[in-house]
């Protein structure tokens, strides 16, 4: 153990003191020599494994106590739905995100002169002596038709869902929980948010903008 020591780096030592809670303070003989009384330390004081393992035997003999609380299960995380693409819509998918790759970053006249210019969402030049508008050498390009994407993919989202906006949970009535999902309006309150969730949890729907809610007063 300590040639495992003196082979590690300073940084590499103190990380190893920082997970045992120990101080990282000193030249490398000293971490080093911390390390080992540490190492020793804990040799001393560790159980026999034929008795750890007869604990833990113990302590998960009944499986009903162990899985007493389902209340903990709504919290573990479920994987999320996947649309039901046929092949043409994934190459359409895959060729849309390569398409994205070289779409350079559409800026704004001037967005590196003021702060809210770089913030805010790309405008069309219209001043009549814009050297962007005129596309002069070394200005920002501007978003044109060949910038499109492709046709078949254009209205699908990332994970290839066709998006639904709902604002009521009978929005949600005759959608196929394997080519659509959910968008909820972002003038949608927590109460009907909440009755949303739980409709399309048992529609098998997937909701794209879902969001933890915490439960207060009369919700």
């Amino acid at each position: 153990m300590s040639d495992e020591f003196e082979n590690m780096t300073v940084a590499q030592l103190k990380d190893v003191l920082r997970e045992r809670d120990l101080p990282v303070s000193g030249k490398k003989a000293e971490l080093i020599a911390r390390l080992q009384e540490s190492s020793g330390d804990a040799e001393a004081d560790s159980p026999e494994v034929s008795d750890t393992t007869e604990e833990f035997e113990e302590d998960f003999e009944d499986e009903d106590d162990f899985f007493e609380d389902e209340d903990d299960w709504d919290d573990m995380h479920t994987a999320r739905q996947k649309p039901v693409l046929d092949e043409e819509t994934t190459n359409a998918l895959k060729f849309r995100a390569s398409q994205k790759k070289k779409q350079p970053a559409f800026r704004r006249q001037e967005w590196y002169r003021y702060r809210r210019l770089a913030r805010s969402s790309w405008r069309k030049p219209k001043g009549m002596h814009s050297s962007m508008r005129l596309n002069r050498k070394y200005r920002p390009p501007m978003a044109r038709i060949g910038y499109r994407k492709i046709t078949s993919a254009r209205d699908l989202h990332p994970s290839g869902f066709q998006e639904v906006l709902v604002h009521n949970p009978s929005d949600m009535d005759g959608l196929d929980p394997e080519r659509q999902a959910v968008r909820i309006g972002a003038t949608v309150g927590n109460r009907k948010r909440i009755s949303i969730h739980e409709r399309a949890n048992d529609l098998g729907l997937r909701v794209l903008n879902r969001r933890r809610i915490e439960r207060r007063g009369d919700l």
